[in-house]
């Protein structure tokens, strides 16, 4: 055929003729389909097709005409009105008969090869100048979904001839300095996916918002994938670990489920093919996709991923379309792309901070985080698409959720926020390539926020992202990786929470020296474990549904916590690996456990819960004993579900060589024995009792983390609570240093690793020069401390 392309005849070659999408399906049905990829067929309507359109109506001069009245592309008005008229332009003209005879007899080929009369299809866009190495802009033209029929096809196929001067496009090729009139378009008529009946969605082979490469990143929601691009909920969101996804671990660092609240499903209404409705309540609190499938997505895009670095010669990250066919129950790719943020980063070596400056703050509003910056700006609340042209440079965008349309606003805009979308609504992503924080999801934004206030958006803290009524100072600080010294002790990090372990991992660290188990109970969580284990004992009913809504889908409720647990371990371990990662095993206080939803029926009241049941006397006491069979069955499945064996476990507050000795015992009859598989146990030693005893405590242990708070507290007789002993509380005191010499020296003794996660060395240098001197192997801070420590060796 003369117009026509099969998609099992064309490959990246071949984008002149098919455009990028098109040339991408085709390069992945001939090369991927045979490594188990599953894609739908169908066909590309060639550029050629689309100059004999032109040709055909002598559309071209009348064309140019209109274009050369748009002096501005700023002139968002004057924009419109010559878009608009060139696409009504295309849209009215006449189809050659040649060219449609040649489409419904490919289409009809179709339909006879999926067994049909008349095959459902999605009709799309494919610009033979777009998905550029440096930037995407994804959505410049249109999409027409659940179209059935010749007649209905051919008119598909002229409306997306007409997107190709869609203002959004029009803007696009101007500034990437593309002559209008010699970028051609072709399109593709794709197989639909029967995701209405099911579920769809998108996938990145690395996390959005760091760039870290080793993992799947996967949304997923009910139906249409649309719905997750255009913000219309908040899909469901997973994390995989390619390194030991390879080597067949089920490596689910993340299991986060979405609101999921409507979804968009095919009609029967030829003029108006989709239509959005709401989810039953029952099937939002589900996760659309299964441990299975959710493996095997991963394993499909760690395949494209692959494929295509090998095709371009170096890394290529790859952002992924995929839905599950409701019919057949199998999972499809439909889409794939490169990913242009963080491609091109690949060897940079600077890191940059942002902080805001102490002082008064007030929070407007939260939502979820995107870009890892600070910036203030003018509020410029826009409620419709046709307002854009009151945004003006330096405002930060808020409105409801924007769409390709909303583009040339976008740039003009320091700052995004946004109603609704998650991390990979359009918001987002362009946001992403505009290199400018966004908050998405932020609830009722163009009703608190009001049009013309002064406010500050901080995306620096992690997942939560905060809006600041005014101005608010902040410091950006961008540090050279490779001029930093190299220390005469292994550098650590402290890490608790999990959304920031790949930003954390970026830092120039040897490994995590603590992360904390509390966190992830405290905040994922949230369920005191033996509630879990004995809900029977529960008698306040809100309490029971508390927890019925937080583990609803879990039948075994541990198997809830265990869950939970692993991942948010995975998800550190994996952010550093293979440098080793030392968690420590709980260590609540009982007034801190009291706290956890149902803990009060647990938890004994003390009058000093900082000197009471805490630590390793809780894990082989019946109180406590099959909770913490919990904690190790997640540890093991991080150690061994997961192929994450850099994972080190630590052992809070032991009081005496005999409790050492049955915690050792309880961990090994849970599988976590010393020894097995590399496993490394280390002691805090932070118990003036584990300093005079080190000796002993050295047959039992790998190594040792001092605690400098505790440590501090038990030399020193000062609860660190106490304000009004704040003064006598100092890490400093001789008789502290006297304790960490004993200690550091003990260790060396013994032939043993020594380090410090205390707060001392954060706070102060000398501490931290001291034991350097000692001879201590590490040093383990907080993660705003590592850069200015580092810094401040370079100065000396």
């Amino acid at each position: 055929m003369k117009f026509i392309k099969r998609f099992d005849e064309v490959c990246m070659q071949d984008i002149a003729q098919v455009g990028g999408k098109n040339a991408s399906l085709g390069e992945m049905i001939g090369a991927l389909s045979k490594q188990g990829v599953r894609l739908p067929t169908g066909f590309a309507i060639t550029s050629d097709a689309y100059w004999h359109y032109l040709e055909f109506n002598h559309l071209l001069e009348p064309m140019k005409k209109i274009m050369a009245t748009l002096v501005d592309v700023r002139d968002f008005a004057k924009l419109k009105e010559v878009g608009r008229s060139i696409r009504t332009m295309l849209e009215k003209a006449t189809m050659p008969d040649d060219l449609a005879q040649e489409i419904a007899a490919s289409y009809q080929a179709l339909s006879k090869q999926y067994g049909v009369d008349a095959c459902d299809v999605a009709v799309r866009s494919s610009a033979t100048a777009e998905d550029l190495p440096t930037a995407s802009f994804a959505g410049q033209q249109e999409t027409y979904l659940n179209i059935r029929g010749v007649e209905t096809l051919l008119l598909a196929t002229q409306k997306c001839i007409a997107s190709l001067f869609t203002d959004r496009a029009i803007v696009y090729r101007i500034e990437n300095k593309f002559d209008h009139f010699k970028v051609a378009l072709s399109v593709g008529v794709q197989k639909m996916i029967r995701s209405d009946l099911a579920c769809s969605g998108v996938a990145f082979s690395l996390d959005t918002e760091t760039g870290f490469k080793d993992v799947v990143m996967i949304n997923a929601s009910y139906g249409l994938g649309e719905s997750i691009v255009k913000g219309l909920v908040i899909p469901d969101e997973y994390s995989v670990y390619k390194p030991a996804l390879e080597k067949g671990f089920d490596s689910i660092l993340k299991k986060q489920i979405g609101d999921k609240q409507t979804k968009m499903i095919y009609t029967d209404n030829a003029n108006d093919p989709v239509a959005t409705v709401e989810v039953a309540e029952v099937d939002r609190k589900k996760s659309c996709l299964n441990v299975q499938e959710i493996v095997e997505l991963a394993k499909d895009v760690v395949l494209i991923e692959r494929y295509y670095s090998a095709l371009k010669g170096s890394w290529s990250p790859m952002d992924i379309e995929w839905a599950k066919d409701g019919l057949d129950n199998k999972l499809y790719i439909v889409q794939a792309r490169p990913e242009t943020v963080h491609a091109s980063q690949e060897h940079v070596h600077t890191l940059t901070r942002y902080e805001l400056k102490s002082g008064q703050k007030r929070i407007v509003a939260t939502g979820q985080s995107i870009g890892q910056r600070i910036v203030s700006g003018t509020a410029r609340v826009i409620k419709s698409a046709d307002d854009i042209g009151q945004v003006q440079d330096g405002d930060i965008l808020v409105t409801q959720m924007t769409d390709p349309d909303w583009l040339p606003a976008m740039k003009k805009a320091v700052g995004i926020v946004t109603e609704r979308g998650g991390r990979t609504c359009h918001a987002a992503i362009v946001s992403r390539e505009l290199n400018i924080p966004a908050i998405v999801g932020v609830q009722d934004a163009t009703t608190v926020i009001k049009n013309g206030q002064q406010i500050t958006l901080d995306c620096s803290e992690g997942k939560t992202g905060c809006v600041y009524d005014g101005v608010i100072a902040f410091e950006k600080t961008t540090t050279t990786l490779t001029t930093l010294p190299k220390l005469p002790v292994e550098l650590m990090v402290n890490v608790a929470d999990p959304d920031n372990a790949f930003t954390s991992g970026l830092l120039p660290v040897d490994g995590v020296g603590l992360a904390r188990l509390e966190f992830i109970i405290n905040n994922v969580i949230k369920i005191h474990p033996m509630a879990l284990l004995h809900p029977e004992k529960i008698t306040d009913k809100k309490t029971q549904d508390t927890i019925e809504a937080l583990t609803y889908g879990y039948s075994d409720k541990k198997e809830f916590f265990i869950d939970r647990l692993s991942q948010g371990v995975g998800m550190i371990a994996a952010a550093f690996y293979p440098r080793p990662v030392i968690v420590r095993l709980s260590d609540f206080k009982t007034n801190e456990y009291r706290n956890l939803i149902g803990g009060s029926y647990f938890e004994p009241e003390e009058e000093n819960p900082m000197l009471g049941f805490r630590g390793a006397s809780r894990y082989y006491n019946e109180r406590y004993r099959e909770a913490f069979a919990l904690e190790c069955a997640a540890l093991k499945k991080v150690r061994e579900g997961m192929g994450l064996t850099n994972v080190k476990v630590m052992v809070p507050f032991v009081r005496t060589v005999t409790e050492a000795e049955r915690v050792l015992q309880e961990m090994a009859k849970h599988g976590l024995e010393r020894g097995k598989d590399g496993l490394k146990i280390i002691m805090m030693c932070e118990i003036p009792s584990n300093v005079i005893l080190i000796d002993e405590f050295s047959q039992l242990f790998d190594g040792f983390s001092i605690g400098s708070n505790d440590l501090t507290q038990l030399t020193l007789g000062v609860d660190r609570d106490s304000e009004s002993l704040s003064k006598l509380f100092d890490e400093r005191d001789p008789a502290v240093l006297a304790m960490l010499r004993m200690a550091v020296e003990g260790a060396k003794r013994n032939k043993k690793h020594s380090g410090i996660c205390g707060q001392a060395p954060s706070d102060y240098p000398e501490v931290a020069q001291f034991l350097i001197d000692l001879g201590i192997d590490s040093l383990s801070l907080n993660a705003d401390s590592v850069l200015p420590f580092l810094l401040r060796y370079v100065k000396q």
